[in-house]
């Protein structure tokens, strides 16, 4: 653009060609000597005429040409003021953009769901509720996902998006296995999963899950979350209720329970977080991983569990005052 506009200040035969191209663009031809091929410059000196390069102008960007061609080519603006325009955007952080508009429509969500390892192998339990907001739109939501057959993960945020990245990191965690003829391991599955979700980081998903299982060093534990967070601990609980399940689960943990005392705490502290925790509910469910897998160990609804922990002593009735007699 620079160059023609020099040219169009100083020749005034090159600014009526590109005026006439302008008004149509397809007789535009226009000769360039840098350009030339020795060939042609042989035909030059020979006298034969040499057949003209065909030069594309684009101007769909421009809205105003006055910067180009100044006041000198301003016989030019005629042809270029029918020019489409477009808005560039007025933003430069394409990772946030409307994000605000994103969160405006995404319902609340609530959850509580917890894992811990302990002597014997991991502990994992959640609820069953799931909410839009105040309302319950379910009681019986399996917040429990296999990942293979030695390693589970939960699901604490948006229900479609913990449910589809489970699937696929199943998926994945399968074709692992075929190549290379043994389990991932819980860290790999776990780095795998972050991985991913980073690469999704600002674009609306809502994850917040564990991954628990049994590999060739034992037991694993990791947090993993929407953002590409991710933390190897020994205790987790993820969702609205896990500070109450945080209580029960700090004061009442020991490394060297059995499994049976490990289910019951993993039991309680859910009940515990479904009694204080509006968005938590339905039923307790416990899940147990070891060396030969994982089982479910029981799922039990949360209304009976506190006529269990707080069990309805019945009282006889006061005795009335007799009165007396005067």
């Amino acid at each position: 653009l620079y160059r023609i506009s020099q040219l169009a200040k100083n020749d005034k035969p090159i600014a009526n060609r590109i005026k006439i191209w302008a008004e149509n663009p397809s007789q535009f031809r226009l000769s360039s000597r840098a350009h030339r091929t020795k060939s042609q410059k042989a035909q030059i000196k020979s006298g034969r005429s040499v057949p003209a390069r065909i030069m594309k102008f684009d101007s769909s960007g421009l809205e105003s040409t006055a910067s180009v061609f100044g006041t000198a080519g301003s016989e030019l603006v005629d042809g270029f003021s029918a020019a489409p325009a477009f808005e560039l955007p007025t933003t430069t952080d394409f990772d946030g953009f409307q994000k605000e508009a994103v969160q405006m429509v995404k319902p609340a969500k609530g959850t509580t769901t917890l894992a811990f390892i302990f002597k014997d192998g991991v502990i994992v339990a959640a609820d069953s509720r799931a909410s839009m907001g105040g309302y319950i739109s379910s009681q019986s939501v399996k917040k429990i996902i296999e990942i293979n057959p030695y390693m589970l993960g939960t699901m604490a945020g948006g229900a479609a998006d913990c449910q589809f990245w489970h699937r696929n990191l199943g998926i994945k965690c399968r074709l692992h296995e075929l190549t290379n003829k043994r389990r991932i391991s819980v860290t790999g599955a776990s780095k795998l999963l972050a991985n991913i979700l980073f690469s999704y980081r600002g674009m609306g998903l809502s994850v917040g899950t564990m991954i628990a299982g049994w590999d060739e060093t034992g037991p694993g534990l990791y947090y993993v979350d929407s953002e590409g967070g991710r933390l190897k601990g020994t205790r987790f609980s993820v969702g609205s209720g896990s500070p109450y399940a945080y209580g029960v689960l700090d004061s009442g943990y020991r490394a060297d329970m059995s499994i049976e005392e490990a289910a019951e705490l993993g039991r309680r502290a859910i009940y515990h977080a479904t009694f204080r925790d509006g968005a938590s509910g339905g039923v307790a469910s416990v899940y147990y991983v070891g060396p030969d897998g994982w089982k479910k160990l029981s799922g039990d609804d949360v209304s009976e569990l506190h006529y269990k922990y707080y069990p309805v002593v019945p009282t006889e009735a006061p005795e009335p005052d007799r009165m007396v007699e005067a």
